[in-house]
C-alpha cells in the first residue's frame, strides 16, 4: 500500500465513478481498478459496492476515507517542507573552553563572511560534553585543546599553541630571570576544572617532577583565573592565547617553559562516521591560518627550568 494508492481511492469515493478518478489521477481506468482491489487485499475490508451502475463507499471504505484524507495531506505537507530549503547548509560547532575564549568567534566570523546562507550553531564546553555530544550527532565537529581519544572520534591537529606559568607582576617569580620546577612545590594555584585539556597536561608535568602543588582555586572560566592570578597572588599554568592583552598591558608576567612538554596543538574532531562537508572543509582550512602564538620580544619574561 502506497500514497498513490491512497489518492486514487480518495478520486474514487470523492467521485463515485472509476472513469472519473481515472481521469482527474491522468492514469487509466484498468490502473485505478487495480489499486482498488489491491488496498481491498491489503485490509480484507470492502470498500465500494457497485449498485445501478454507481459506486457506493461502504462502512470500511468510510474509515478509510478518513484516514487516507490525513495522511495525504500530512505526505503532502512533508514533501513542502523538505524542498522549501534544499541548498540550506547548517553546521554544529563544538569548542572547548581556551578555544572558545580566543579563536572561536574569530572563526565564525569568517564563515560568516565566506558563507552567508551557512547557518550555524555554536557550544562551549567541557570534554565530556563535547564528546558526548559528537558520539550522538548533536555536534558534527568541534574544535578542542587536546586530544579526545574515544575510539569513534577521529582528531586532526590544526593550531599550535603553548602553555606558559603566569603570574602577578608583584609576585616574587616576576623579579627572576629564571626559576625551577622544583621552587613550584606547595605555591597556590588557579588552574582549570578536572578534565581540561590545560589541566591534564600540567597534571602530567606535576606527577613526572614529583611536585605538589596546592590548588587555591579551580575554575571553568578564563577570567576567573585571571583574576586569581592578577589581584590574588596565585599562580596558574595557561594558553599564551588566553592571556595576550594582560600580558601586554604588563597586568600578567609570564614564565615560560625551558622544555617544549606544554606545545600542544588545538583539534578538529568529528566522528569517524561523519560524511566531512564541503562547510566542515571550510573550518578546517580557517582554523588552520593561526599562526603559532609568539610572546611580545619588547616585555620581559622568565624561564621555568627542570
Amino acid at each position: 500500500m502506497t500514497i498513490r494508492h491512497l489518492k486514487i481511492f480518495i478520486q474514487v469515493a470523492e467521485t463515485g465513478k472509476m472513469s472519473a478518478a481515472a481521469k482527474n489521477c491522468y492514469i487509466s481506468q484498468p490502473t485505478v481498478s487495480q489499486a482498488i482491489h489491491e488496498l481491498e487485499e491489503y485490509y480484507g475490508v470492502l470498500l465500494f459496492e457497485r449498485l445501478s451502475r454507481r459506486l457506493y463507499i461502504t462502512e470500511s471504505g468510510k474509515k478509510l476515507l478518513t484516514y487516507a484524507r490525513e495522511t495525504v495531506r500530512s505526505f503532502e505537507l512533508l514533501e513542502e517542507d523538505m524542498r522549501k530549503d534544499p541548498m540550506v547548509d547548517n553546521m554544529n560547532i563544538g569548542a572547548r573552553i581556551t578555544v572558545g575564549n580566543s579563536l572561536l568567534s574569530q572563526i565564525i566570523s569568517q564563515l560568516q563572511t565566506l558563507k552567508p546562507e551557512l547557518e550555524l550553531y555554536t557550544q562551549v564546553g567541557n570534554t565530556t560534553e563535547i564528546q558526548e555530544n559528537l558520539l550522538n550527532s548533536s555536534l558534527d565537529i568541534a574544535l578542542v585543546e587536546g586530544m579526545i581519544t574515544h575510539q569513534d572520534l577521529v582528531s586532526i591537529p590544526v593550531v599550535e599553541d603553548f602553555l606558559v606559568l603566569a603570574c602577578s607582576p608583584s609576585h616574587p617569580f616576576a623579579s627572576r630571570k629564571t626559576i625551577t620546577f622544583r621552587e613550584l612545590n606547595n605555591q597556590p594555584f588557579a588552574l582549570r576544572e578536572p578534565g581540561s585539556g590545560t589541566r591534564e597536561l600540567f597534571a602530567r608535568t606535576l606527577q613526572s617532577s614529583g611536585i605538589h602543588i596546592k590548588i587555591a582555586c579551580e575554575a571553568n572560566t578564563p577570567q576567573a583565573i585571571r583574576n586569581m592570578v592578577m589581584y590574588n597572588n596565585c599562580l596558574t599554568v595557561i594558553s599564551i592565547r588566553l592571556i595576550d592583552d594582560e600580558v601586554r598591558n604588563g597586568k600578567i608576567h609570564v614564565i615560560r617553559n625551558s622544555t617544549r612538554e606544554w606545545d600542544r596543538s588545538f583539534f578538529l574532531v568529528t566522528h569517524k562516521n561523519k560524511t566531512f562537508t564541503p562547510a566542515m572543509q571550510l573550518l578546517r582550512e580557517l582554523s588552520g591560518q593561526f599562526p603559532r602564538p609568539a610572546l611580545p620580544e619588547d616585555i620581559p619574561s622568565g624561564l621555568l627550568l627542570p
